[in-house]
């Protein structure tokens, strides 16, 4: 591909700022306002063990950052977190703008105060929130203009504004604003992104000024390589604090993704931190450590503590299924956190299944302290140079799915004379009256929550145009086949749309 984009040359006022990195005169490396160094490396891999010191702390590497996107990780206390092994969470901007709004941070001196956090705090420019909302939105030169979903007021977040909002937060670590596109996207839009996300980071930078916040430019450029290229090149001659990747786990594959963040993370300085934005699972990091990258965010471990889903040293489980009901082991036998300590599977099953808020809670507590101590082994594997044989051992392990594992056993059944196979199903009934039929051993719901005539409306008449091609049929006969269990209600509609 003949490449599509120069990078544009630096202003004069770009080439006044100062660089951030100066000389630590103990390792002899360069450091930035984050005093970043890395203390050990693996061999036949990127994977290193990195630390920093922000404004609130000190920050060992690899490191997970749970999403508390509104000061708050949902259904969780700061305690909770600090039990957990969190050092650095991640906030928004863009939400954070909205409400309670920069006057509350300003008046309260910040995030720190505001939600009783001590530890390190690092705040997203927003980008990645506009794009999510293609239907109401207008990006242009200026920044993104769209509507608060909390008064319906239109607002345009800028480069400048997104700073200023991250400053009066009181973030140690702020992120440009950038544009974000679909991983996806062809190569015309990729570019004018990157462009846009490029003379966005220069605006930013001029907007934080000597301000002490660490300040992370955006590597963009989708799924092609000469872009990743141009806007490595582009952004590291820019004196940013560490780098972040952006633009995937956004519609690309896990090929797609592993290979774009070893390109990213290589073409980052070794002497900064990497981020990779918004991913992933426990898999996922443990292949970008591998790559070479320091530090991760995502909602995963909270979102799927919500559906029953438990990361554990045995692989993935989820506790919604009816195989856990009578089981008294833990949630993961070799995890020392309270959640694992003091409840079992079953309890947590029936929490689960009742849609009680505990539940989740219970299962969020667990899932951070997984990922934190994830963090911590790779860490010391580094260290101890194992890290090439741990990685290949929990490969296999991470990427096992529920049932697959041993310490998934089937629940004791009572034995039935002349059981039959309907004696495996039960009917339950919804607060709205309407019927689903359950399957006792795994909890699978049929038709779940649904009134079967409307569900059997959108799927046989609207769905299949039968009125239209009934309209249109000629003396052949017209033929409607169902094998489901819903076959009655699907045919009575069939019946009525004829009869209309």
């Amino acid at each position: 591909r003949s490449r599509a984009y120069s990078a544009p040359a630096f202003s004069r006022e770009q080439s006044r700022w100062s660089s951030p990195l100066r000389r630590d005169r103990a390792t002899g490396t360069m450091t930035s306002r984050l005093h970043f160094r890395v203390e050990a490396t693996a061999t036949d891999s990127q994977a290193r063990a990195c630390r920093f010191r922000t404004l609130h702390g000190e920050v060992l590497t690899p490191l997970f950052m749970p999403v508390g996107t509104q000061a708050t990780v949902k259904g969780l206390t700061v305690e909770d977190l600090e039990a957990a092994g969190s050092h650095v969470l991640l906030a928004n901007a863009y939400h954070l703008l909205l409400r309670p709004g920069t006057d509350v941070f300003q008046r309260f001196g910040g995030i720190h105060r505001f939600m009783n956090w001590r530890r390190s705090v690092l705040t997203d420019s927003g980008g990645y929130q506009v794009f999510s909302l293609p239907n109401d939105r207008v990006v242009t030169e200026d920044g993104a203009l769209f509507r608060s979903y909390v008064d319906g007021a239109r607002i345009v977040l800028s480069p400048e504004r997104s700073i200023e909002t991250q400053l009066a937060i009181g973030s140690d670590i702020m992120m440009v604003m950038d544009e974000c596109v679909p991983s996806t996207s062809d190569h015309a839009i990729a570019t004018a992104a990157m462009q846009r996300t490029h003379r966005w980071a220069v605006r930013s930078l001029a907007a934080r000024g000597d301000a002490p916040p660490a300040l992370f430019g955006i590597v963009q450029g989708a799924c092609f390589e000469d872009l990743r290229r141009d806007s490595a090149d582009y952004l590291t001659r820019l004196p940013f604090d560490g780098f972040a990747i952006g633009g995937l786990a956004v519609g690309e594959g896990r090929a797609d993704r592993e290979r774009f963040t070893a390109l990213a993370a290589a073409l980052l300085p070794r002497d900064l931190p990497r981020y990779l934005m918004g991913v992933g699972t426990p898999l996922d990091l443990l292949e970008a450590v591998e790559r070479g990258v320091d530090m991760f965010d995502c909602t995963i471990p909270s979102v799927l503590a919500r559906q029953g889903v438990a990361f554990t040293s045995t692989g993935r489980l989820n506790l919604y299924r009816g195989v856990y009901k009578l089981s008294e082991d833990a949630v993961d036998g070799e995890c020392p956190c309270p959640t694992c300590s003091d409840y079992s599977r079953a309890y947590v099953h029936h929490l689960i299944k009742t849609s009680e808020a505990l539940g989740w809670q219970l299962l969020a507590r667990h899932n951070l302290r997984f990922y934190h101590d994830l963090m911590s082994r790779m860490r010391q594997h580094i260290f101890a140079d194992t890290f090439a044989t741990y990685r290949n051992d929990q490969r296999l392990v991470l990427a096992r799915a529920d049932g697959d594992h041993p310490s998934t056993t089937p629940p004791r059944r009572r034995r039935r004379r002349n059981e039959s196979a309907l004696e495996r199903f039960q009917i339950c009934e919804s607060p709205e009256g309407h019927a689903s039929v359950v399957h006792r051993a795994s909890g699978e719901m049929m038709h779940g929550g649904i009134d079967p005539m409307i569900e059997a409306n959108a799927l046989y008449v609207a769905q299949s145009r039968l009125v239209e091609r009934l309209r249109e049929a000629s003396a052949v006969p017209f033929v409607v086949w169902d094998v489901g269990m819903g076959a009655a209600h699907n045919a009575m509609a069939a019946i009525r749309a004829c009869e209309t």
